[in-house]
């Protein structure tokens, strides 16, 4: 069965070295998806100074937990800094870690919204407790509801709750983001630079 898995590799905000790391460690992940019969797409990735600090990939194919596994963790590199020639430090990590994207923006289809005819309540006199003119329109997919009986048409009321539930689901999408946008440069900044997943060496990034 198709699975749809997505990672983060970030350099947790490290030297230059961190992030030509990242680089290499993209290049191996789009590698080893492609011999496992894999699609290894990168949505995203943040620069600085021309190398990435951090790319999200998107990951298509069957069976997909043992590539993951092969990778999620602390990967360390460790090569002679081709920056700094004369610098001591010989390790630089990265880290892969599982991704949550941020859903795209819920575009609100009336086959998705339920409509039940309720009494008004309230002001307006016998008229308007006789007559179901309000209604509770739920958006199915989300489970947001709304109540509206501003009018005494029910067909303005329903067209009154589409616009309120439409908004509502911008407000969640908002939401949303904001929490994906905290996690992922918590993500950026929090590398573990403890027992490395996986050990790769030199600039032709050979792993022993």
């Amino acid at each position: 069965m198709m699975e749809e898995k997505y990672l983060q590799v970030t350099s947790g905000r490290g030297p230059k070295e961190c992030n030509l790391a990242v680089r290499l460690v993209a290049s191996r992940i789009t590698l080893e998806a492609r011999k496992v019969g894999a699609i290894a797409e990168e949505l995203e990735t943040e620069e600085i100074d021309g190398l990435p600090c951090s790319s999200t990939f998107r990951l298509r194919g069957n069976d997909l937990d043992q590539l993951l596994d092969k990778w999620i963790g602390t990967v360390c590199w460790v090569c002679k800094s081709p920056f700094r020639p004369l610098h001591k430090r010989k390790n630089w990590f990265v880290e892969v870690k599982p991704y949550s994207p941020v859903a795209k923006e819920d575009v609100l289809h009336l086959k998705d919204v339920y409509f039940q005819a309720m009494r008004s309540s309230g002001a307006g006199g016998q008229h308007v407790n006789k007559v179901s003119s309000a209604v509770r329109a739920t958006h199915v997919p989300s489970g947001i509801s709304v109540q509206v009986m501003d009018t005494r048409s029910q067909l303005q009321n329903k067209e009154i709750a589409l616009l309120r539930l439409a908004e509502r689901l911008r407000e969640l999408g908002r939401e949303e983001l904001n929490v994906a946008n905290e996690q992922k440069w918590k993500n950026q900044i929090e590398v573990k630079r403890g027992q490395a997943k996986r050990v790769f060496h030199g600039p032709n990034f050979i792993e022993k």
